[in-house]
């Protein structure tokens, strides 16, 4: 099987010297332009840090089954949206790969790997966890915007062997949201915490499926938490 094509993405340069690094998925159907544009709406200005590349990678189109089959920018496919059947592992997989291409790339760049976070909305945020607690369990952290995890999910079931420390969970999720229901992303994160994940599940009433500057703004003070302005001298 040929490599997989280097995703595009879209970033947004520290204003000082590079150290630390995030990763942004968009939601399915988004773009990684899309996500930093809606982002950039709402704080009315990029999201920005002195020392924190900000990477929004657009995931390749492929045939999406909630869409009748039709191509879509999605990070995997779904039998139905809905967190009550099978996760259809073979397309998470494959793309895992091409997202430990661009982690890679980054450590290449001369970012340890535990000066790395990755997370996302909707779908990006389902990806992410499937990323960090399957393969890459040495992160600095994942957060999770408007997501999910199916209930028997290989996130689960990856973790259930596991005895190593896990990167810390940041979770968001409106009370309104119609298409990704808040008690999915609660169980998610009941079952994360039951694992032994350390987990915060925030809650915003009356919000749909969308972002909020609020959120985003306690997003933004928890990376910037996550991955301190110099990389302390000794391991935590």
């Amino acid at each position: 099987m040929a490599a997989p094509a280097a995703l595009q993405r879209s970033v947004v340069s520290p204003a000082g010297r590079h150290t630390a690094s995030l990763i942004f998925l968009h939601g399915s159907g988004d773009t990684g332009q899309g996500a930093r544009t809606w982002i950039k709406q709402i704080l009315s200005q990029d999201m920005v840090f002195q020392h924190i590349k900000v990477i929004y990678p657009t995931a390749p189109a492929r045939p999406y089954t909630p869409m009748k089959g039709a191509f879509s920018t999605v990070w995997f496919d779904r039998y139905k949206i809905s967190n009550d059947c099978p996760e259809h592992i073979e397309s998470i997989d494959s793309m895992c790969q091409g997202l430990t291409d661009l982690i890679n790339d980054e450590i290449k760049n001369g970012i340890a790997k535990n000066r790395i976070l990755i997370g996302g909305f909707s779908m990006g945020g389902g990806m992410a966890m499937h990323l960090a607690y399957r393969f890459h369990q040495d992160l600095a952290g994942v957060f999770a915007l408007s997501s999910f995890l199916n209930k028997d999910s290989a996130v689960y079931q990856a973790l259930k062997r596991n005895d190593s420390i896990l990167p810390e969970l940041f979770q968001c999720h409106g009370t309104a949201d119609e298409l990704v229901l808040y008690s999915w992303g609660e169980e998610t994160n009941k079952m994360l915490k039951s694992l032994g994940v350390s987990t915060s599940l925030h809650t915003f009433p009356n919000l749909n499926h969308e972002l909020s500057r609020t959120e985003i703004e306690k997003l933004k003070a928890w990376i910037v938490k996550k991955l301190p302005a110099e990389a302390a001298k000794t391991s935590e």
